[in-house]
């Protein structure tokens, strides 16, 4: 590598990991478009649909221990690619699909498996390798792909499925991965770390007398050592009931907009409106941390904005008061995807984000894999979403008093 580059290579992997995750996140959170269709086709309950979502969860966490662990060890391409690759496949076999167990199959089992290479272990892992000083802020900007992904496929998949199918839909989705995937990792996710090219965090040239910052090693980490320790299981709990929450809001909003009268364009429209503040939220939430002395106060804001959108959510009269919920829910949502990184660098260690952070995925996507089928049930059971929406005020209440308990402590080498 050009030592002279005028551009960091960090900043191309902030632009890759940007574009892939736009493209993964904002393909799986069309899935609420999907519901209703499907289970009208199917002749199946909402439940028994949500359940693909949750195989789709399950599945991902799992995959992202491995992701993890593969991270701190090969270039990143290599898995996007993969990802990429594997999840194509699985969009066009759910596109095909004529029973349940060929939605759990395809969408479940395959899309879970390739959304992992693709996700948030692999990208923003990828991202904190490469700053330090600016790591706040390279983490936000990536992370807003994820949400800007969101705004422009969720209302392309609405207006598809309203004017086509959800068939042809989910087939458009399949091109989208495939050629993005393929295509980005291969030219702009191509480095493992700075130190592999003679370069620092941030950009600065290594010396013999000048240590890294922030990569004091400490103790070698393993699975083991991570489980006696407190700090792990506060992020385990908080981020993955937070990931439960906004994975049942994907699956169950654009239904329960529509169950309240609401149009389905206008109602898929608003997991868009989640994502626009959420793209901002992304950007504005990283740049805090590189400004706020402790994370964990940032990550309590963006709790307390969810847990308002959350809060006006139960009482939705039209479309003006969903997109309201939505917009405010949405900023706090926007902290989610840079502030887990950011917290995991900030107590346990640089080196060992990608390994960390694909261990503790494994207990978000638990969170996750429940939020789409609690929804269902509670759905199935009462007819209504109102007590979904109590229960996410809950968890949500918990989660912030939980995560101003989050202490610093030992950090880890590999």
């Amino acid at each position: 590598m050009d030592k002279n580059q005028k551009i960091f290579w960090g900043w191309y992997i902030v632009s890759g990991a940007f574009l892939v995750m736009a493209m993964n996140y904002g393909s799986r959170y069309c899935f609420g478009v999907f519901l209703k269709p499907m289970a009208a086709e199917f002749g199946l309950s909402r439940s028994v649909i949500s359940m693909a979502a949750t195989i789709n969860m399950v599945v991902y966490s799992f995959c992202a221990i491995f992701v993890g662990k593969m991270l701190d060890r090969i270039a990143p391409r290599w898995i996007i690619t993969a990802g990429a690759l594997i999840s194509c496949c699985g969009y066009m076999m759910t596109s095909f699909v004529k029973t349940s167990l060929g939605l759990f199959v395809s969408y479940g089992f395959m899309v879970g498996l390739g959304a992992a290479g693709m996700g948030v272990v692999a990208c923003s892992s990828s991202v904190g390798k490469w700053f330090v000083k600016k790591r706040g802020v390279a983490v936000g900007i990536a992370s807003m792909g994820i949400s800007l992904g969101t705004v422009i496929l969720t209302p392309l998949a609405g207006y598809i499925v309203s004017t086509f199918n959800w068939r042809f839909g989910l087939m458009t989705l399949s091109f989208i991965v495939l050629l993005m995937g393929v295509l980005i990792s291969q030219t702009l996710m191509k480095k493992t770390n700075p130190e592999a090219y003679g370069l620092l965090p941030d950009g600065d040239e290594i010396t013999f007398s000048h240590q890294l910052p922030g990569t004091k090693q400490i103790q070698s980490v393993s699975a083991l050592i991570l489980f006696k320790d407190s700090r792990f299981w506060t992020l385990a709990f908080c981020q993955g009931l937070a990931v439960m929450v906004t994975m049942s809001v994907f699956v169950h909003q654009v239904a329960y907009a529509t169950d309240n009268g609401i149009d389905k364009m206008a109602g898929a429209s608003s997991l868009a409106a989640i994502s626009l503040t959420g793209f901002i939220g992304q950007f504005l939430f990283g740049w805090m941390t590189d400004r706020i002395k402790d994370p964990k106060y940032v990550s309590f804001t963006g709790i307390v904005f969810m847990l308002t959108g959350t809060i006006l959510m139960l009482n939705v009269r039209g479309v003006f008061n969903l997109y309201v919920c939505a917009l405010i829910y949405g900023f706090g949502y926007g902290s989610l995807a840079p502030l887990i990184p950011l917290l995991i660098a900030d107590r346990f260690g640089r080196h060992v984000l990608g390994s960390i952070y694909g261990l503790l995925t494994f207990f978000i996507g638990v969170g996750g894999a429940i939020g789409p089928a609690l929804g269902g049930f509670v759905y199935d059971k009462f007819g209504s979403y109102h007590y979904l929406w109590l229960i996410n005020i809950f968890v949500l209440s918990c989660i912030g008093l939980a995560i101003l308990t989050l202490k610093k402590g030992k950090q880890y080498t590999t």
